[in-house]
């Protein structure tokens, strides 16, 4: 199959544009001369190797939390304060004050886990309500911006809340065979 000839009107505006082609770019014009002179057509030129896009820098690997130590934290919590039976309570039948009472036996439980298993320190030093300024490069881990966020750092805003840290935890050493699922045995009186 033959192709169509061009138009009237396409070869006028292939003439001009090859015109300006000759003219701006010494190659092409060294093909139409040589085209015209009978010679054959040049071999397109080889394809580029292909360029290797730059490989993403390596994503960390996600790492699973090891369950054995939520387990036992969550362990020591229902044994020192009774936390899950609490969480788990429904506690729409008691006034308020029962409830305020049952929550200062498992706060003072959770407390006391807290300080003998965990060294905990604040984020950030200042006084909570303190106006502070976080300059470029700021830990985003550790402070997390709120409101109206615009703009790049430095950030001047209120500390709304210090934060925590923990900077040591000693949990302790589980027997062989324990199962850290069971984070309250069943009672059962005789």
């Amino acid at each position: 199959m033959t192709p169509a000839h061009p138009s009237l009107l396409s070869r006028i505006a292939l003439a001009v544009s090859s015109f300006f082609s000759i003219l701006a770019r010494p190659e092409f014009a060294a093909e139409v001369a040589r085209l015209r002179a009978g010679g054959p057509p040049a071999q397109p030129p080889a394809a580029p190797a292909p360029v290797a896009a730059p490989s993403p820098a390596p994503q960390p690997a996600v790492q699973a939390a090891p369950d054995t130590a939520a387990l036992q934290l969550l362990g020591l919590l229902q044994r020192e304060a009774r936390f899950v039976d609490f969480v788990e309570e429904d506690i729409a039948a008691y006034s308020d004050a029962d409830i305020g009472a049952a929550g200062r036996v498992v706060h003072e439980g959770c407390r006391k886990v807290l300080r003998e298993h965990f060294q905990i320190a604040p984020v950030r030093s200042e006084v909570e309500g303190s106006r502070i300024t976080l300059p470029a490069g700021f830990d985003a881990a550790a402070v997390r911006l709120t409101g109206n966020v615009v703009g790049q750092a430095p950030f001047t805003g209120t500390l709304g809340h210090r934060g925590w840290r923990v900077t040591g935890s000693q949990l302790p050493q589980l027997a062989p065979g324990h199962d850290a699922a069971v984070v309250a045995q069943a009672e059962v009186e005789l």
